[in-house]
Protein backbone atom coordinates (compact mmCIF):
# COMPACT_ATOMS: atom_id res chain seq x y z
CA UNK A 1 0.00 0.00 0.00
CA UNK A 2 1.30 3.49 -0.77
CA UNK A 3 0.73 6.63 1.26
CA UNK A 4 1.68 10.25 0.69
CA UNK A 5 4.30 11.49 3.14
CA UNK A 6 6.30 14.67 3.58
CA UNK A 7 10.06 14.25 3.99
CA UNK A 8 12.96 16.61 4.37
CA UNK A 9 14.20 15.94 0.85
CA UNK A 10 11.00 15.57 -1.15
CA UNK A 11 7.84 17.14 0.27
CA UNK A 12 4.74 15.36 -0.92
CA UNK A 13 6.64 12.37 -2.28
CA UNK A 14 5.04 8.92 -2.35
CA UNK A 15 6.74 6.11 -0.44
CA UNK A 16 6.07 2.41 -0.19
CA UNK A 17 4.66 1.70 3.25
CA UNK A 18 4.62 -1.76 4.78
CA UNK A 19 1.40 -2.22 6.73
CA UNK A 20 1.75 -4.10 10.01
CA UNK A 21 -0.90 -5.49 12.35
CA UNK A 22 -0.39 -6.36 15.99
CA UNK A 23 -2.49 -7.01 19.05
CA UNK A 24 -2.58 -4.87 22.19
CA UNK A 25 -3.50 -6.57 25.46
CA UNK A 26 -4.32 -4.80 28.71
CA UNK A 27 -3.75 -8.07 30.54
CA UNK A 28 -6.73 -7.93 32.90
CA UNK A 29 -7.26 -10.74 35.38
CA UNK A 30 -10.24 -11.29 37.64
CA UNK A 31 -11.84 -14.37 39.26
CA UNK A 32 -15.20 -13.44 37.75
CA UNK A 33 -17.78 -15.57 35.98
CA UNK A 34 -16.73 -16.25 32.41
CA UNK A 35 -13.14 -15.08 32.88
CA UNK A 36 -10.44 -17.47 31.70
CA UNK A 37 -7.79 -15.20 33.23
CA UNK A 38 -8.42 -15.46 36.94
CA UNK A 39 -4.97 -14.82 38.42
CA UNK A 40 -1.82 -12.83 37.69
CA UNK A 41 -0.09 -16.07 36.66
CA UNK A 42 -2.89 -16.69 34.14
CA UNK A 43 -2.46 -13.19 32.71
CA UNK A 44 1.29 -13.44 32.19
CA UNK A 45 1.45 -17.03 30.98
CA UNK A 46 -1.46 -16.54 28.58
CA UNK A 47 0.12 -13.34 27.26
CA UNK A 48 3.17 -15.37 26.26
CA UNK A 49 1.01 -18.05 24.66
CA UNK A 50 -0.96 -15.45 22.71
CA UNK A 51 2.27 -13.96 21.35
CA UNK A 52 3.27 -17.45 20.17
CA UNK A 53 -0.16 -18.03 18.59
CA UNK A 54 -0.12 -14.61 16.91
CA UNK A 55 3.27 -15.30 15.37
CA UNK A 56 1.97 -18.58 13.97
CA UNK A 57 -0.93 -16.67 12.39
CA UNK A 58 1.46 -14.24 10.70
CA UNK A 59 0.53 -11.28 12.94
CA UNK A 60 3.34 -8.73 13.13
CA UNK A 61 3.29 -7.53 16.73
CA UNK A 62 2.44 -8.47 20.33
CA UNK A 63 2.03 -5.34 22.46
CA UNK A 64 1.16 -5.06 26.14
CA UNK A 65 -0.31 -2.22 28.19
CA UNK A 66 1.41 -1.34 31.48
CA UNK A 67 -0.51 -0.38 34.63
CA UNK A 68 0.47 -0.14 38.29
CA UNK A 69 -1.67 -0.75 41.39
CA UNK A 70 -4.25 -2.66 39.32
CA UNK A 71 -5.01 -6.30 38.37
CA UNK A 72 -3.42 -5.80 34.95
CA UNK A 73 0.00 -6.28 33.39
CA UNK A 74 2.62 -4.22 35.22
CA UNK A 75 6.43 -3.99 34.84
CA UNK A 76 6.78 -5.45 31.34
CA UNK A 77 10.35 -6.64 30.81
CA UNK A 78 10.10 -10.14 32.33
CA UNK A 79 7.04 -10.75 30.14
CA UNK A 80 8.67 -9.35 27.00
CA UNK A 81 11.85 -11.36 27.55
CA UNK A 82 9.88 -14.56 28.13
CA UNK A 83 7.84 -13.97 24.96
CA UNK A 84 11.05 -13.22 23.07
CA UNK A 85 12.49 -16.57 24.10
CA UNK A 86 9.39 -18.37 22.77
CA UNK A 87 9.16 -16.55 19.41
CA UNK A 88 11.45 -15.68 16.52
CA UNK A 89 9.78 -13.12 14.24
CA UNK A 90 6.98 -11.16 15.87
CA UNK A 91 7.64 -7.66 17.23
CA UNK A 92 7.28 -7.35 21.00
CA UNK A 93 6.25 -4.03 22.48
CA UNK A 94 4.47 -1.92 25.05
CA UNK A 95 1.59 0.48 24.71
CA UNK A 96 2.62 2.25 26.95
CA UNK A 97 5.10 2.38 29.85
CA UNK A 98 4.33 5.21 32.26
CA UNK A 99 7.68 7.00 32.55
CA UNK A 100 6.70 8.69 35.81
CA UNK A 101 7.35 5.36 37.54
CA UNK A 102 10.63 4.42 35.89
CA UNK A 103 14.25 4.50 37.02
CA UNK A 104 15.58 5.43 33.58
CA UNK A 105 19.00 3.78 33.95
CA UNK A 106 17.66 0.50 35.30
CA UNK A 107 15.06 0.57 32.54
CA UNK A 108 17.82 1.15 29.96
CA UNK A 109 19.59 -2.02 31.11
CA UNK A 110 16.38 -4.07 31.13
CA UNK A 111 15.37 -2.80 27.70
CA UNK A 112 18.77 -3.56 26.17
CA UNK A 113 18.86 -7.07 27.65
CA UNK A 114 15.32 -7.81 26.44
CA UNK A 115 16.12 -6.49 22.97
CA UNK A 116 19.21 -8.68 22.75
CA UNK A 117 17.21 -11.76 23.81
CA UNK A 118 14.63 -10.94 21.12
CA UNK A 119 17.18 -10.42 18.36
CA UNK A 120 16.21 -6.76 17.91
CA UNK A 121 12.41 -7.07 17.96
CA UNK A 122 11.60 -4.75 20.87
CA UNK A 123 9.26 -1.80 20.16
CA UNK A 124 8.91 0.30 23.32
CA UNK A 125 5.90 2.58 23.63
CA UNK A 126 6.36 5.06 26.48
CA UNK A 127 4.51 8.17 27.70
CA UNK A 128 3.78 10.46 30.63
CA UNK A 129 1.03 8.11 31.77
CA UNK A 130 -2.74 8.25 32.08
CA UNK A 131 -5.33 8.51 34.89
CA UNK A 132 -4.68 5.69 37.31
CA UNK A 133 -5.99 3.83 40.32
CA UNK A 134 -3.46 5.23 42.80
CA UNK A 135 -3.22 8.80 43.99
CA UNK A 136 0.35 9.94 43.33
CA UNK A 137 1.32 6.38 42.53
CA UNK A 138 4.75 7.31 41.19
CA UNK A 139 5.55 8.96 44.53
CA UNK A 140 5.12 5.56 46.17
CA UNK A 141 7.80 4.31 43.77
CA UNK A 142 10.06 7.14 44.94
CA UNK A 143 9.56 9.65 42.10
CA UNK A 144 8.17 13.09 42.91
CA UNK A 145 8.31 16.10 40.57
CA UNK A 146 10.65 18.87 41.60
CA UNK A 147 9.13 22.09 42.90
CA UNK A 148 7.47 23.97 40.08
CA UNK A 149 7.40 20.94 37.80
CA UNK A 150 4.53 18.63 36.82
CA UNK A 151 4.22 14.86 36.51
CA UNK A 152 4.53 15.32 32.76
CA UNK A 153 7.79 17.26 33.19
CA UNK A 154 9.19 14.45 35.32
CA UNK A 155 8.13 11.79 32.80
CA UNK A 156 9.86 13.66 30.00
CA UNK A 157 13.03 14.08 32.09
CA UNK A 158 13.08 10.35 32.80
CA UNK A 159 12.60 9.76 29.08
CA UNK A 160 15.52 12.04 28.19
CA UNK A 161 17.87 10.18 30.55
CA UNK A 162 16.63 6.78 29.35
CA UNK A 163 17.11 7.65 25.68
CA UNK A 164 20.59 9.06 26.31
CA UNK A 165 21.54 5.90 28.20
CA UNK A 166 20.45 3.50 25.44
CA UNK A 167 22.39 5.68 22.98
CA UNK A 168 25.58 5.09 25.02
CA UNK A 169 25.95 8.37 26.90
CA UNK A 170 28.24 8.37 29.91
CA UNK A 171 26.07 8.39 33.02
CA UNK A 172 28.62 7.69 35.77
CA UNK A 173 32.34 8.23 36.29
CA UNK A 174 34.69 5.28 36.56
CA UNK A 175 36.52 4.53 39.79
CA UNK A 176 40.27 5.11 39.10
CA UNK A 177 41.18 2.58 41.82
CA UNK A 178 39.39 -0.08 39.79
CA UNK A 179 40.01 1.09 36.20
CA UNK A 180 43.22 3.11 36.39
CA UNK A 181 41.52 6.09 34.71
CA UNK A 182 38.70 8.49 35.36
CA UNK A 183 36.24 8.46 32.47
CA UNK A 184 32.49 8.44 31.80
CA UNK A 185 30.78 5.04 31.85
CA UNK A 186 27.65 4.08 29.98
CA UNK A 187 25.15 1.39 30.86
CA UNK A 188 25.94 -2.16 29.78
CA UNK A 189 24.86 -3.98 27.75
CA UNK A 190 23.55 -1.89 24.90
CA UNK A 191 21.52 -2.94 21.87
CA UNK A 192 22.46 -0.87 18.84
CA UNK A 193 19.11 -0.57 17.03
CA UNK A 194 16.95 0.07 20.09
CA UNK A 195 17.07 3.91 20.05
CA UNK A 196 15.15 3.94 16.74
CA UNK A 197 12.42 1.72 18.20
CA UNK A 198 11.15 4.06 20.92
CA UNK A 199 7.56 5.33 20.54
CA UNK A 200 5.75 8.09 22.42
CA UNK A 201 2.08 7.61 23.29
CA UNK A 202 0.48 10.84 22.10
CA UNK A 203 -3.05 11.98 22.88
CA UNK A 204 -3.06 15.39 21.21
CA UNK A 205 -1.83 17.26 18.17
CA UNK A 206 0.60 19.32 20.27
CA UNK A 207 2.15 16.20 21.75
CA UNK A 208 2.40 14.61 18.30
CA UNK A 209 4.44 17.61 17.14
CA UNK A 210 6.69 17.36 20.20
CA UNK A 211 7.15 13.62 19.59
CA UNK A 212 8.41 14.27 16.07
CA UNK A 213 10.77 16.98 17.25
CA UNK A 214 12.28 14.48 19.70
CA UNK A 215 12.80 11.87 16.97
CA UNK A 216 10.49 9.22 18.45
CA UNK A 217 7.91 7.12 16.63
CA UNK A 218 4.24 7.99 17.21
CA UNK A 219 1.80 5.74 19.07
CA UNK A 220 -1.81 6.93 19.11
CA UNK A 221 -4.59 4.99 20.81
CA UNK A 222 -8.39 4.84 20.85
CA UNK A 223 -8.42 7.95 23.07
CA UNK A 224 -7.48 11.52 22.21
CA UNK A 225 -7.25 14.09 25.00
CA UNK A 226 -8.86 16.81 22.87
CA UNK A 227 -11.97 17.24 20.76
CA UNK A 228 -12.54 19.57 17.82
CA UNK A 229 -15.93 18.23 16.79
CA UNK A 230 -14.68 16.16 13.86
CA UNK A 231 -14.88 12.33 13.80
CA UNK A 232 -12.22 10.50 15.78
CA UNK A 233 -10.41 9.07 12.75
CA UNK A 234 -10.17 12.49 11.09
CA UNK A 235 -8.80 14.12 14.25
CA UNK A 236 -6.28 11.31 14.61
CA UNK A 237 -5.30 11.60 10.93
CA UNK A 238 -4.70 15.32 11.52
CA UNK A 239 -2.49 14.41 14.47
CA UNK A 240 -0.50 12.04 12.24
CA UNK A 241 -0.11 14.68 9.52
CA UNK A 242 1.19 17.20 12.08
CA UNK A 243 3.63 14.58 13.33
CA UNK A 244 4.96 13.84 9.85
CA UNK A 245 5.28 17.52 8.94
CA UNK A 246 7.20 18.19 12.17
CA UNK A 247 9.39 15.14 11.52
CA UNK A 248 10.32 16.48 8.09
CA UNK A 249 10.97 19.96 9.48
CA UNK A 250 13.28 18.51 12.14
CA UNK A 251 15.42 16.93 9.41
CA UNK A 252 15.44 13.37 10.68
CA UNK A 253 16.81 11.06 7.99
CA UNK A 254 14.98 7.84 8.78
CA UNK A 255 11.30 7.23 8.13
CA UNK A 256 9.28 7.17 11.37
CA UNK A 257 6.72 4.56 12.41
CA UNK A 258 3.13 5.47 13.33
CA UNK A 259 0.62 3.19 15.05
CA UNK A 260 -3.06 3.54 15.87
CA UNK A 261 -5.21 1.25 18.03
CA UNK A 262 -8.70 0.00 17.26
CA UNK A 263 -11.25 -2.25 18.95
CA UNK A 264 -12.20 -4.80 16.24
CA UNK A 265 -14.73 -7.56 16.99
CA UNK A 266 -15.61 -9.69 13.96
CA UNK A 267 -18.71 -11.84 14.37
CA UNK A 268 -18.64 -15.08 12.43
CA UNK A 269 -20.18 -17.74 14.68
CA UNK A 270 -22.45 -18.24 17.66
CA UNK A 271 -19.62 -17.81 20.13
CA UNK A 272 -18.76 -14.37 18.67
CA UNK A 273 -22.44 -13.46 18.64
CA UNK A 274 -22.85 -14.49 22.26
CA UNK A 275 -19.97 -12.28 23.35
CA UNK A 276 -20.39 -9.26 21.08
CA UNK A 277 -23.65 -9.48 19.13
CA UNK A 278 -25.09 -6.49 20.98
CA UNK A 279 -22.40 -4.22 19.53
CA UNK A 280 -23.01 -5.21 15.94
CA UNK A 281 -22.67 -2.39 13.40
CA UNK A 282 -23.86 0.34 15.77
CA UNK A 283 -20.91 1.90 17.58
CA UNK A 284 -20.10 5.60 17.41
CA UNK A 285 -17.37 7.88 18.74
CA UNK A 286 -17.82 9.07 22.32
CA UNK A 287 -16.94 12.42 23.84
CA UNK A 288 -16.39 12.84 27.57
CA UNK A 289 -14.28 14.53 30.22
CA UNK A 290 -10.86 13.22 31.25
CA UNK A 291 -8.43 14.99 33.58
CA UNK A 292 -10.64 18.07 33.51
CA UNK A 293 -10.84 18.43 29.73
CA UNK A 294 -12.76 17.10 26.75
CA UNK A 295 -11.61 13.82 25.27
CA UNK A 296 -12.76 11.85 22.23
CA UNK A 297 -12.91 8.06 22.26
CA UNK A 298 -12.86 6.00 19.08
CA UNK A 299 -15.69 3.66 18.20
CA UNK A 300 -15.70 -0.13 18.28
CA UNK A 301 -15.72 -1.94 14.93
CA UNK A 302 -18.09 -4.88 15.39
CA UNK A 303 -20.10 -6.96 12.93
CA UNK A 304 -19.46 -9.19 9.98
CA UNK A 305 -15.90 -9.24 8.64
CA UNK A 306 -17.16 -7.74 5.38
CA UNK A 307 -18.80 -4.82 7.21
CA UNK A 308 -15.73 -4.17 9.35
CA UNK A 309 -13.44 -4.34 6.31
CA UNK A 310 -15.53 -1.69 4.52
CA UNK A 311 -15.57 0.57 7.58
CA UNK A 312 -11.85 0.24 8.32
CA UNK A 313 -11.01 0.95 4.69
CA UNK A 314 -12.69 4.36 5.19
CA UNK A 315 -10.85 5.11 8.47
CA UNK A 316 -8.51 8.04 7.69
CA UNK A 317 -6.09 7.35 10.54
CA UNK A 318 -5.82 3.62 9.82
CA UNK A 319 -4.95 4.55 6.23
CA UNK A 320 -2.32 7.06 7.39
CA UNK A 321 -0.60 4.79 9.93
CA UNK A 322 1.78 1.97 9.09
CA UNK A 323 0.80 -0.12 12.13
CA UNK A 324 -2.65 -1.10 13.41
CA UNK A 325 -2.86 -2.46 16.96
CA UNK A 326 -6.01 -4.46 17.69
CA UNK A 327 -7.10 -4.36 21.32
CA UNK A 328 -8.02 -7.86 22.44
CA UNK A 329 -10.47 -9.09 25.12
CA UNK A 330 -7.74 -11.00 26.91
CA UNK A 331 -10.01 -12.44 29.63
CA UNK A 332 -11.67 -14.64 27.00
CA UNK A 333 -8.47 -16.69 26.80
CA UNK A 334 -5.81 -17.59 24.28
CA UNK A 335 -7.91 -19.82 22.02
CA UNK A 336 -10.64 -17.24 21.54
CA UNK A 337 -8.22 -14.38 20.92
CA UNK A 338 -6.27 -16.48 18.43
CA UNK A 339 -9.60 -17.12 16.68
CA UNK A 340 -10.32 -13.37 16.67
CA UNK A 341 -6.87 -12.47 15.32
CA UNK A 342 -7.08 -15.22 12.71
CA UNK A 343 -10.40 -13.87 11.44
CA UNK A 344 -8.98 -10.35 11.24
CA UNK A 345 -5.88 -11.57 9.40
CA UNK A 346 -7.85 -13.64 6.93
CA UNK A 347 -10.89 -11.51 6.19
CA UNK A 348 -10.33 -7.90 7.34
CA UNK A 349 -6.66 -6.90 7.24
CA UNK A 350 -6.26 -7.18 3.45
CA UNK A 351 -8.80 -4.35 3.07
CA UNK A 352 -6.32 -1.91 4.64
CA UNK A 353 -3.36 -3.06 2.55
CA UNK A 354 -1.90 -5.68 4.89
CA UNK A 355 -0.14 -8.72 3.52
CA UNK A 356 0.65 -11.71 5.71
CA UNK A 357 4.40 -12.05 6.26
CA UNK A 358 6.23 -15.36 6.11
CA UNK A 359 5.98 -16.70 9.65
CA UNK A 360 9.44 -18.24 9.35
CA UNK A 361 11.20 -14.96 8.54
CA UNK A 362 13.68 -14.07 11.25
CA UNK A 363 14.59 -10.56 12.37
CA UNK A 364 18.32 -9.82 12.22
CA UNK A 365 19.87 -10.13 15.70
CA UNK A 366 20.66 -6.92 17.56
CA UNK A 367 24.29 -6.05 18.08
CA UNK A 368 25.52 -5.88 21.65
CA UNK A 369 28.04 -3.44 22.99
Amino acid sequence: MELERNTRDAPGAVFEVTKRIGFLSFGHWQPARGSLVRTAADAYLQSIELAVAAEELGIDGAYFRVHHFAPQLASPFPLLAAAAARTSRIELGTGVIDMRYENPLYMAEEAAITDLISGGRLQLGISRGSPETALQGSAAFGYVPAEGESDADMARQHTEVFRAAIEGAGVAMSNPQMTGVSQPLGISPRSSGLPERIWWGSGSRATAKWTAEQGMNLMSSTLLTEDTGVPFDELQAEQIAIFRDAWAAAGWEREPRVSVSRSILPITDERDRRYFGGREEGSEDQVGYLDGGLARFGKTYAGSPEHIARELAKDAAVAAADTLLVTVPNQLGVDYNAHLLGTIAEHIAPAIGWTRRDATTLVQPAAAS
